[in-house]
């Protein structure tokens, strides 16, 4: 087994876990501090989770990899039961309720929900009954995606609870329509739009996030009849017609006669579906009908954003994503931590201000320094060199474990694969975006690096069984 181990993977792991240690040693540097191995500094903390980690990785490869495929529907029952618990049982810290005090160890069981849930994904879609075009098939994925979401966002951990939604590149791999990731892409869309600009108006009453994403929806439908139908004649029938009404619309408001844009384009889009519920029945063609419900579920979507942006979301939640897209500066409140992120990286030039010599790091200057916002601390003490050498390790890692995923036998240790690479994808593309101002802030971890035994084990974990896995398909080929 040991012969057969992926063993430039487990080098970048333990290269990237020293890295770690060393960052978080930096970050949370103190001038009477001892040494790395101080158990009263984070470091010292660190250190002892990674020899944690090191055993529970040894420990993952000397079992049998069969064990993987047969505890999965158990392991993902106990942690969702353990999850559901922590709402009740866990201590609020800082507005989060996830994290469960086991005597002087904290665990937080959302970070180990993302491994059973890989697992359970993975032995579902992995059986030989298992089809993507089958309803049943679906809303039972769906569940499985849906449970830990919810238990997440009932603990006030938005930013874990999206990880689970990276699972849908895994899907994408195996079999789901394209059309799902292009709807998706355009909520996005829709909710940075409807935000940016929502309260912007033009003509006294309309507003331009409302209006633009209006116009987006009517061109994303008539792409829709395009591509998926080739139906020229309804093609130009809807888009001329609410074209027309727009700028009959904008002549009036020119004239003196003011109304709100949104209620014409409302009014055009409404009846372009009524259109394509008639053309429905008569071609015998669910696809007119489908993409009616593409325009009903956007024009949901983009109202109901309003409504979850002023009344769900946390006000600094808000403060952050206005901040993100350019609405509110906030230099003092909710965009300090993403500031201050940019002056250390930026700080830190192209060689870096060298080890333990970070100013703003020493200084305190950023907060969760040596958590969340970890990469600062390499920008600013190894600088563009160190910063490009960390980025090269995780395009490294998830290259070859992409390639690892291809080259499965088994559908359960194929699947498993992508949704391990899925998860580390986005935590990197998050955690580094986040703290290059890119991406809002959501608070999850940076693998390998952010301080924190339940990320690390978490991972650790994650990473190990799918190098058992990888490792059994090398011995018995």
């Amino acid at each position: 087994m040991w012969r057969s181990l992926d063993w430039p993977v487990m080098l970048v792991y333990v290269v990237l876990c020293v890295i770690g240690c060393l960052s978080i040693y930096g970050a949370s540097y103190e001038f009477n501090q001892t040494g790395l191995f101080d158990m009263t500094q984070r470091s010292g903390k660190q250190f002892m989770w990674l020899l944690l980690a090191f055993f529970i990785g040894i420990t993952i490869l000397l079992t049998d990899s069969n064990k993987f495929f047969s505890w999965s529907f158990f392991l993902y029952i106990s942690i969702m039961v353990l999850m559901f618990a922590t709402i009740f049982l866990a201590r609020d810290i800082k507005g989060s309720k996830s994290w469960l005090v086991l005597g002087p160890v904290n665990i937080q069981p959302a970070e180990f929900a993302k491994v059973a849930t890989a697992l359970a994904i993975s032995r579902i879609m992995g059986s030989y009954t298992f089809n993507m075009k089958r309803l049943r098939d679906i809303y039972l994925v769906a569940l499985i995606l849906i449970v830990p979401l919810t238990l997440t966002l009932l603990q006030n951990e938005t930013g874990t609870a999206l990880v689970f939604l990276s699972l849908m590149l895994m899907l994408y791999r195996e079999g789901m329509p394209g059309i799902i990731l292009f709807l998706i892409v355009c909520m996005i869309s829709y909710f940075i739009i409807s935000i940016r600009f929502g309260d912007t108006f033009i003509f006294t009453e309309t507003s331009v996030g409302q209006f633009s994403v209006l116009l987006l929806v009517l061109a994303v439908v008539s792409v829709m009849l395009l591509t998926y139908r080739n139906d020229v004649k309804a093609f130009k029938f809807v888009l001329v017609s609410n074209v027309a009404a727009v700028i009959v619309g904008v002549v009036l408001n020119l004239l003196g006669v003011c109304f709100n844009l949104c209620w014409l384009q409302l009014t055009m889009l409404l009846l372009s579906c009524l259109y394509l519920i008639v053309q429905t029945l008569i071609r015998r063609n669910k696809t007119y009908l489908l993409i009616g419900f593409v325009i009903i579920g956007s024009v949901g979507f983009l109202y109901a954003t309003d409504y979850v942006f002023d009344n769900i979301l946390e006000r600094h939640q808000q403060q952050r994503i206005k901040v993100l897209l350019g609405t509110d500066q906030d230099l003092g409140g909710a965009g300090y931590n993403v500031n201050q992120s940019k002056i250390a990286i930026g700080s830190g030039g192209f060689i870096g201000k060298g080890f333990l010599n970070g100013t703003q790091t020493k200084l305190k200057y950023v907060p969760e320094q040596d958590t969340d916002f970890i990469f600062c601390t390499v920008g600013e003490e190894q600088g563009f060199v160190g910063s490009v050498v960390v980025l090269g390790l995780y395009l490294f890692l998830l290259i070859r474990l992409l390639d690892m995923a291809e080259r499965q036998r088994s559908p359960f240790s194929r699947i498993y694969g992508y949704c391990v690479v899925s998860i580390f994808f986005f935590h990197y593309l998050i955690n580094v975006g986040m703290v290059l101002g890119l991406v809002p802030v959501i608070g999850i971890p940076l693998p390998f690096l952010s301080y924190g035994g339940s990320s690390l084990w978490a991972f650790t974990i994650m990473l190990f069984i799918f190098l058992r896995l990888d490792a059994d398909r090398a011995m018995n080929g």
